[in-house]
Protein backbone atom coordinates (compact mmCIF):
# COMPACT_ATOMS: atom_id res chain seq x y z
CA UNK A 1 0.00 0.00 0.00
CA UNK A 2 2.76 2.46 0.89
CA UNK A 3 4.36 2.00 -2.50
CA UNK A 4 1.08 2.78 -4.24
CA UNK A 5 0.53 5.88 -2.14
CA UNK A 6 4.01 7.18 -2.87
CA UNK A 7 3.50 6.45 -6.54
CA UNK A 8 0.23 8.38 -6.56
CA UNK A 9 1.89 11.34 -4.83
CA UNK A 10 4.73 11.31 -7.32
CA UNK A 11 2.25 11.25 -10.20
CA UNK A 12 0.42 14.20 -8.61
CA UNK A 13 3.60 16.27 -8.28
CA UNK A 14 4.55 15.51 -11.86
CA UNK A 15 1.12 16.57 -13.08
CA UNK A 16 1.36 19.84 -11.17
CA UNK A 17 4.79 20.55 -12.63
CA UNK A 18 3.53 19.79 -16.11
CA UNK A 19 0.55 22.11 -15.59
CA UNK A 20 2.80 24.98 -14.50
CA UNK A 21 5.11 24.60 -17.48
CA UNK A 22 2.13 24.38 -19.81
CA UNK A 23 0.69 27.62 -18.47
CA UNK A 24 4.07 29.37 -18.67
CA UNK A 25 4.41 28.29 -22.31
CA UNK A 26 0.86 29.46 -22.98
CA UNK A 27 1.78 32.84 -21.48
CA UNK A 28 4.89 33.08 -23.65
CA UNK A 29 2.86 32.25 -26.75
CA UNK A 30 0.16 34.81 -25.92
CA UNK A 31 2.77 37.50 -25.24
CA UNK A 32 4.48 36.85 -28.59
CA UNK A 33 1.14 37.39 -30.32
CA UNK A 34 0.69 40.71 -28.48
CA UNK A 35 -2.05 39.47 -26.14
CA UNK A 36 -0.66 40.51 -22.75
CA UNK A 37 -4.04 40.05 -21.04
CA UNK A 38 -4.21 36.35 -22.01
CA UNK A 39 -0.56 35.93 -21.05
CA UNK A 40 -1.27 37.36 -17.61
CA UNK A 41 -4.33 35.10 -17.23
CA UNK A 42 -2.21 32.04 -18.02
CA UNK A 43 0.39 33.06 -15.44
CA UNK A 44 -2.30 33.69 -12.84
CA UNK A 45 -3.34 30.08 -13.30
CA UNK A 46 0.10 28.88 -12.23
CA UNK A 47 0.69 31.48 -9.49
CA UNK A 48 -0.79 29.54 -6.57
CA UNK A 49 1.55 26.59 -7.05
CA UNK A 50 4.73 28.29 -8.24
CA UNK A 51 6.34 28.43 -4.78
CA UNK A 52 6.42 24.62 -4.75
CA UNK A 53 8.08 24.36 -8.15
CA UNK A 54 11.79 23.75 -8.76
CA UNK A 55 14.12 26.76 -9.02
CA UNK A 56 14.41 26.54 -12.81
CA UNK A 57 10.63 26.63 -13.28
CA UNK A 58 10.31 29.48 -10.78
CA UNK A 59 12.95 31.51 -12.61
CA UNK A 60 11.19 30.89 -15.93
CA UNK A 61 7.82 31.84 -14.45
CA UNK A 62 9.07 35.14 -13.03
CA UNK A 63 11.03 35.94 -16.21
CA UNK A 64 7.86 35.55 -18.29
CA UNK A 65 5.85 37.43 -15.64
CA UNK A 66 8.32 40.31 -15.82
CA UNK A 67 8.03 40.36 -19.62
CA UNK A 68 4.23 40.39 -19.46
CA UNK A 69 4.02 43.23 -16.94
CA UNK A 70 6.72 45.19 -18.76
CA UNK A 71 4.75 44.85 -21.99
CA UNK A 72 1.65 46.15 -20.19
CA UNK A 73 3.64 49.08 -18.77
CA UNK A 74 4.99 50.02 -22.20
CA UNK A 75 1.43 50.03 -23.52
CA UNK A 76 0.32 52.60 -20.95
CA UNK A 77 -0.47 50.68 -17.76
CA UNK A 78 1.91 52.57 -15.47
CA UNK A 79 0.90 50.46 -12.47
CA UNK A 80 2.51 47.46 -14.21
CA UNK A 81 6.04 48.85 -13.81
CA UNK A 82 6.35 47.78 -10.17
CA UNK A 83 5.18 44.16 -10.67
CA UNK A 84 7.58 43.89 -13.62
CA UNK A 85 10.45 45.14 -11.46
CA UNK A 86 9.52 42.74 -8.65
CA UNK A 87 9.36 39.79 -11.08
CA UNK A 88 12.77 40.49 -12.65
CA UNK A 89 14.37 40.93 -9.24
CA UNK A 90 12.85 37.60 -8.20
CA UNK A 91 14.49 35.96 -11.23
CA UNK A 92 17.89 37.30 -10.26
CA UNK A 93 17.46 36.26 -6.59
CA UNK A 94 16.33 32.72 -7.46
CA UNK A 95 19.16 32.06 -9.91
CA UNK A 96 21.74 33.65 -7.64
CA UNK A 97 20.69 31.31 -4.82
CA UNK A 98 20.71 28.27 -7.12
CA UNK A 99 24.05 29.05 -8.73
CA UNK A 100 22.68 28.72 -12.26
CA UNK A 101 21.94 31.70 -14.48
CA UNK A 102 19.66 31.28 -17.47
CA UNK A 103 17.30 34.25 -17.25
CA UNK A 104 19.35 36.64 -15.10
CA UNK A 105 21.13 38.41 -17.97
CA UNK A 106 17.90 39.16 -19.82
CA UNK A 107 16.21 40.23 -16.56
CA UNK A 108 19.06 42.65 -15.81
CA UNK A 109 18.93 44.06 -19.34
CA UNK A 110 15.16 44.55 -19.05
CA UNK A 111 15.57 46.35 -15.72
CA UNK A 112 18.15 48.67 -17.28
CA UNK A 113 15.89 49.40 -20.25
CA UNK A 114 12.96 49.93 -17.91
CA UNK A 115 14.90 52.65 -16.08
CA UNK A 116 15.30 54.56 -19.33
CA UNK A 117 11.62 54.04 -20.18
CA UNK A 118 10.51 55.29 -16.77
CA UNK A 119 12.62 58.43 -17.04
CA UNK A 120 11.42 59.16 -20.57
CA UNK A 121 7.81 58.62 -19.51
CA UNK A 122 8.35 60.92 -16.53
CA UNK A 123 9.66 63.67 -18.81
CA UNK A 124 6.50 63.37 -20.89
CA UNK A 125 4.33 63.41 -17.76
CA UNK A 126 6.03 66.58 -16.54
CA UNK A 127 5.50 68.22 -19.92
CA UNK A 128 1.79 67.32 -19.64
CA UNK A 129 1.67 68.62 -16.04
CA UNK A 130 1.02 65.12 -14.67
CA UNK A 131 3.46 65.77 -11.88
CA UNK A 132 2.39 63.02 -9.45
CA UNK A 133 2.81 60.38 -12.15
CA UNK A 134 6.19 61.81 -13.08
CA UNK A 135 7.36 61.77 -9.45
CA UNK A 136 6.39 58.10 -9.00
CA UNK A 137 8.15 57.05 -12.20
CA UNK A 138 11.31 58.96 -11.37
CA UNK A 139 11.37 57.42 -7.92
CA UNK A 140 10.99 53.94 -9.44
CA UNK A 141 13.82 54.80 -11.82
CA UNK A 142 15.98 55.75 -8.85
CA UNK A 143 15.12 52.51 -7.05
CA UNK A 144 16.09 50.55 -10.17
CA UNK A 145 19.36 52.46 -10.50
CA UNK A 146 20.33 53.77 -7.02
CA UNK A 147 23.58 55.20 -8.33
CA UNK A 148 21.54 57.69 -10.38
CA UNK A 149 20.53 59.83 -7.42
CA UNK A 150 19.59 62.64 -9.81
CA UNK A 151 16.34 60.72 -10.48
CA UNK A 152 15.40 61.03 -6.80
CA UNK A 153 16.19 64.74 -6.92
CA UNK A 154 13.90 65.22 -9.93
CA UNK A 155 11.23 63.05 -8.29
CA UNK A 156 11.19 65.49 -5.37
CA UNK A 157 10.96 68.46 -7.74
CA UNK A 158 8.04 66.87 -9.61
CA UNK A 159 6.23 66.19 -6.33
CA UNK A 160 6.63 69.87 -5.38
CA UNK A 161 5.28 70.96 -8.76
CA UNK A 162 2.28 68.71 -8.16
CA UNK A 163 1.87 70.22 -4.66
CA UNK A 164 2.22 66.75 -3.18
CA UNK A 165 4.26 68.13 -0.29
CA UNK A 166 4.19 64.99 1.87
CA UNK A 167 5.71 62.95 -0.95
CA UNK A 168 8.23 65.70 -1.76
CA UNK A 169 9.25 65.84 1.90
CA UNK A 170 9.80 62.07 1.91
CA UNK A 171 12.03 62.31 -1.16
CA UNK A 172 14.01 65.31 0.14
CA UNK A 173 14.64 63.57 3.45
CA UNK A 174 15.90 60.54 1.54
CA UNK A 175 18.22 62.80 -0.46
CA UNK A 176 19.50 64.31 2.77
CA UNK A 177 20.00 60.89 4.38
CA UNK A 178 22.07 59.55 1.47
CA UNK A 179 24.18 62.73 1.46
CA UNK A 180 23.11 63.77 -2.03
CA UNK A 181 25.40 66.45 -3.42
CA UNK A 182 24.45 66.88 -7.08
CA UNK A 183 27.52 68.89 -7.99
CA UNK A 184 29.46 68.07 -11.11
CA UNK A 185 31.20 69.37 -14.18
CA UNK A 186 29.53 70.50 -17.41
CA UNK A 187 31.61 70.06 -20.55
CA UNK A 188 30.94 72.18 -23.60
CA UNK A 189 32.42 73.32 -26.90
CA UNK A 190 31.37 75.57 -29.75
CA UNK A 191 30.07 73.86 -32.88
CA UNK A 192 32.11 75.58 -35.61
CA UNK A 193 29.46 75.13 -38.33
CA UNK A 194 26.54 76.48 -36.28
CA UNK A 195 28.39 78.73 -33.86
CA UNK A 196 26.30 77.32 -30.97
CA UNK A 197 27.61 76.13 -27.63
CA UNK A 198 26.88 72.42 -27.12
CA UNK A 199 27.05 70.42 -23.90
CA UNK A 200 28.26 66.80 -23.97
CA UNK A 201 30.34 64.33 -21.96
CA UNK A 202 34.06 64.96 -21.70
CA UNK A 203 35.20 62.17 -24.05
CA UNK A 204 32.81 63.23 -26.82
CA UNK A 205 33.79 66.87 -26.40
CA UNK A 206 37.50 66.05 -26.61
CA UNK A 207 36.97 63.89 -29.71
CA UNK A 208 35.02 66.66 -31.48
CA UNK A 209 37.66 69.24 -30.65
CA UNK A 210 40.40 66.90 -31.88
CA UNK A 211 38.42 66.24 -35.08
CA UNK A 212 38.16 69.99 -35.69
CA UNK A 213 34.34 70.20 -35.70
CA UNK A 214 34.29 72.08 -32.38
CA UNK A 215 36.48 74.60 -30.62
CA UNK A 216 36.64 76.71 -27.45
CA UNK A 217 36.23 73.78 -25.02
CA UNK A 218 35.10 74.78 -21.53
CA UNK A 219 34.48 73.11 -18.21
CA UNK A 220 32.06 74.55 -15.67
CA UNK A 221 31.60 73.13 -12.19
CA UNK A 222 27.98 73.05 -11.09
CA UNK A 223 27.38 73.88 -7.41
CA UNK A 224 26.27 71.42 -4.76
CA UNK A 225 22.53 70.95 -4.35
CA UNK A 226 22.79 70.12 -0.64
CA UNK A 227 21.76 73.65 0.42
CA UNK A 228 18.73 73.48 -1.89
CA UNK A 229 17.63 70.14 -0.45
CA UNK A 230 17.73 71.26 3.18
CA UNK A 231 16.17 74.61 2.28
CA UNK A 232 13.26 72.88 0.54
CA UNK A 233 12.69 70.68 3.57
CA UNK A 234 12.31 73.82 5.67
CA UNK A 235 10.02 75.49 3.14
CA UNK A 236 7.77 72.44 2.87
CA UNK A 237 7.41 72.13 6.64
CA UNK A 238 6.50 75.80 6.67
CA UNK A 239 3.98 75.23 3.87
CA UNK A 240 2.44 72.35 5.85
CA UNK A 241 2.16 74.51 8.99
CA UNK A 242 4.60 72.33 10.96
CA UNK A 243 6.42 75.33 12.36
CA UNK A 244 8.64 73.59 14.94
CA UNK A 245 9.98 71.21 12.30
CA UNK A 246 10.35 74.13 9.89
CA UNK A 247 12.47 76.10 12.37
CA UNK A 248 14.67 73.05 13.01
CA UNK A 249 15.04 72.56 9.26
CA UNK A 250 16.01 76.22 8.79
CA UNK A 251 18.71 75.73 11.42
CA UNK A 252 20.02 72.71 9.48
CA UNK A 253 19.84 74.62 6.20
CA UNK A 254 21.73 77.64 7.52
CA UNK A 255 24.39 75.36 8.95
CA UNK A 256 24.90 73.89 5.48
CA UNK A 257 24.82 77.25 3.69
CA UNK A 258 25.35 80.14 6.14
CA UNK A 259 25.75 82.65 3.30
CA UNK A 260 22.33 82.07 1.73
CA UNK A 261 20.44 85.22 2.59
CA UNK A 262 17.18 83.76 1.31
CA UNK A 263 17.31 81.23 4.14
CA UNK A 264 17.52 84.10 6.60
CA UNK A 265 14.57 85.80 4.92
CA UNK A 266 12.54 82.59 4.96
CA UNK A 267 13.20 82.01 8.64
CA UNK A 268 12.37 85.64 9.38
CA UNK A 269 9.07 85.29 7.58
CA UNK A 270 8.26 82.18 9.62
CA UNK A 271 9.02 83.93 12.90
CA UNK A 272 6.68 86.73 11.89
CA UNK A 273 3.95 84.21 11.03
CA UNK A 274 4.18 82.60 14.48
CA UNK A 275 4.10 85.98 16.21
CA UNK A 276 7.78 86.41 17.12
CA UNK A 277 8.22 89.92 15.73
CA UNK A 278 11.42 90.61 17.68
CA UNK A 279 13.14 87.62 16.06
CA UNK A 280 11.71 88.73 12.72
CA UNK A 281 13.34 92.16 13.03
CA UNK A 282 16.62 90.62 14.20
CA UNK A 283 16.81 88.31 11.19
CA UNK A 284 15.79 91.05 8.76
CA UNK A 285 18.64 93.16 10.12
CA UNK A 286 21.04 90.25 9.64
CA UNK A 287 19.81 89.83 6.07
CA UNK A 288 20.32 93.53 5.33
CA UNK A 289 23.88 93.42 6.63
CA UNK A 290 24.73 90.28 4.64
CA UNK A 291 24.45 92.05 1.29
CA UNK A 292 23.88 95.79 1.71
CA UNK A 293 24.60 96.49 -1.97
CA UNK A 294 22.49 93.70 -3.44
CA UNK A 295 19.36 95.28 -4.96
CA UNK A 296 17.58 91.93 -5.28
CA UNK A 297 18.07 91.21 -1.60
CA UNK A 298 16.88 94.67 -0.64
CA UNK A 299 13.86 94.20 -2.89
CA UNK A 300 13.03 90.87 -1.21
CA UNK A 301 13.31 92.50 2.20
CA UNK A 302 10.84 95.10 0.97
CA UNK A 303 8.46 92.40 -0.29
CA UNK A 304 8.46 90.53 3.03
CA UNK A 305 7.92 93.71 5.03
CA UNK A 306 5.10 94.74 2.70
CA UNK A 307 3.45 91.32 3.08
CA UNK A 308 3.62 91.73 6.86
CA UNK A 309 2.12 95.23 6.69
CA UNK A 310 5.33 97.03 7.70
CA UNK A 311 4.97 99.74 5.06
CA UNK A 312 7.67 102.12 6.36
CA UNK A 313 10.26 99.32 6.54
CA UNK A 314 9.20 98.13 3.09
CA UNK A 315 9.63 101.64 1.65
CA UNK A 316 13.05 101.97 3.23
CA UNK A 317 14.15 98.67 1.66
CA UNK A 318 12.78 99.61 -1.79
CA UNK A 319 14.50 103.01 -1.64
CA UNK A 320 17.80 101.34 -0.76
CA UNK A 321 17.36 98.98 -3.71
CA UNK A 322 16.71 101.98 -5.96
CA UNK A 323 19.81 103.74 -4.67
CA UNK A 324 21.85 100.77 -5.91
CA UNK A 325 19.81 100.33 -9.11
CA UNK A 326 17.71 103.41 -10.00
CA UNK A 327 16.08 101.56 -12.89
CA UNK A 328 14.76 98.66 -10.79
CA UNK A 329 11.19 98.69 -12.12
CA UNK A 330 9.71 96.17 -9.69
CA UNK A 331 11.10 98.13 -6.75
CA UNK A 332 9.53 101.29 -8.17
CA UNK A 333 6.17 99.58 -8.70
CA UNK A 334 6.17 98.10 -5.22
CA UNK A 335 7.25 101.36 -3.62
CA UNK A 336 4.23 102.99 -5.25
CA UNK A 337 2.04 100.09 -4.16
CA UNK A 338 2.95 100.59 -0.49
CA UNK A 339 1.24 104.00 -0.64
CA UNK A 340 -1.76 102.68 -2.54
CA UNK A 341 -2.20 99.74 -0.15
CA UNK A 342 -1.99 102.01 2.86
CA UNK A 343 -4.55 104.33 1.29
CA UNK A 344 -6.87 101.44 0.49
CA UNK A 345 -6.59 100.35 4.11
CA UNK A 346 -8.49 103.50 5.13
CA UNK A 347 -11.50 102.81 2.92
CA UNK A 348 -13.18 100.31 5.26
CA UNK A 349 -13.27 102.85 8.07
CA UNK A 350 -14.55 105.52 5.69
CA UNK A 351 -17.39 103.25 4.57
CA UNK A 352 -18.33 102.46 8.17
CA UNK A 353 -18.95 106.10 9.14
CA UNK A 354 -22.42 107.56 9.52
CA UNK A 355 -23.88 111.00 8.77
CA UNK A 356 -23.17 112.81 12.03
CA UNK A 357 -21.04 115.94 11.99
CA UNK A 358 -18.20 114.08 13.70
CA UNK A 359 -18.43 111.20 11.23
CA UNK A 360 -18.44 113.58 8.26
CA UNK A 361 -15.36 115.36 9.62
CA UNK A 362 -13.62 112.04 10.17
CA UNK A 363 -14.56 110.91 6.66
CA UNK A 364 -13.08 114.06 5.14
CA UNK A 365 -9.92 113.63 7.18
CA UNK A 366 -9.49 110.00 6.05
CA UNK A 367 -10.22 110.88 2.44
CA UNK A 368 -7.53 113.58 2.43
CA UNK A 369 -5.08 111.12 3.94
CA UNK A 370 -6.01 108.43 1.39
CA UNK A 371 -5.70 110.85 -1.52
CA UNK A 372 -2.34 112.10 -0.23
CA UNK A 373 -1.07 108.53 -0.12
CA UNK A 374 -2.33 107.90 -3.67
CA UNK A 375 -0.60 111.07 -4.83
CA UNK A 376 2.68 109.88 -3.27
CA UNK A 377 2.27 106.60 -5.13
CA UNK A 378 1.71 108.50 -8.37
CA UNK A 379 4.83 110.64 -7.80
CA UNK A 380 6.97 107.50 -7.58
CA UNK A 381 5.63 106.27 -10.93
CA UNK A 382 5.91 109.66 -12.62
CA UNK A 383 9.57 109.61 -11.62
CA UNK A 384 9.86 106.10 -13.04
CA UNK A 385 8.47 107.29 -16.39
CA UNK A 386 11.41 109.66 -16.82
CA UNK A 387 13.71 106.70 -17.46
CA UNK A 388 11.06 104.19 -18.58
CA UNK A 389 8.53 106.18 -20.64
CA UNK A 390 7.09 103.12 -22.41
CA UNK A 391 6.82 100.69 -19.51
CA UNK A 392 3.33 99.21 -19.65
CA UNK A 393 3.22 98.13 -16.00
CA UNK A 394 4.16 101.61 -14.78
CA UNK A 395 1.65 103.31 -17.09
CA UNK A 396 -1.16 100.92 -16.16
CA UNK A 397 -0.65 101.34 -12.42
CA UNK A 398 -0.36 105.11 -12.80
CA UNK A 399 -3.57 105.28 -14.82
CA UNK A 400 -5.40 103.30 -12.13
CA UNK A 401 -4.19 105.64 -9.40
CA UNK A 402 -5.35 108.74 -11.27
CA UNK A 403 -8.67 107.02 -11.90
CA UNK A 404 -9.09 106.34 -8.17
CA UNK A 405 -8.20 109.97 -7.43
CA UNK A 406 -10.74 111.25 -9.94
CA UNK A 407 -7.95 113.16 -11.70
CA UNK A 408 -9.43 112.97 -15.18
CA UNK A 409 -6.80 115.16 -16.85
CA UNK A 410 -3.89 112.96 -15.79
CA UNK A 411 -5.96 109.83 -16.32
CA UNK A 412 -6.52 110.73 -19.99
CA UNK A 413 -2.87 111.74 -20.43
CA UNK A 414 -1.61 108.37 -19.20
CA UNK A 415 -4.33 106.52 -21.09
CA UNK A 416 -3.10 108.09 -24.35
CA UNK A 417 0.47 107.10 -23.51
CA UNK A 418 -0.70 103.54 -23.03
CA UNK A 419 -2.55 103.53 -26.34
CA UNK A 420 0.53 104.86 -28.13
Amino acid sequence: MKTKVLLLIAIGISAIGFSQKSEIKAAEKALKSGDAASAKAALDGAASLIDGADARTQAQYYAVSGNVYYDMAKKGDTEAFQPAIDAYNKVIAIEEAGGKEKYTTVAAQQLSQMTADLVNAAVEDNNNKKFDDAAEKLYLGYKLSPKDTIYLYYAASSAVNGQNYDKALEYYHELKDIGYDGSGVKYSAVNISSGEVEEMDKNTRDLYVKAGTHNDPKEERTPSKKPEVVKNIALIYQQLGQNDKALAAYADARAVDPDDVNLVLGEANLHYAIGDKDKFKELMSIASNMAPDNPDLLYNIGVINMEQGNMEDARAAYRKALEVDPGYINALLNLSTTYVNEGNGLIDEMNSLGNSRADIARYDELKRKKDDLFVEGAKVLEKALESNPDNQSVLTQLKNIYGALGDNENFMRVKKLLEQ
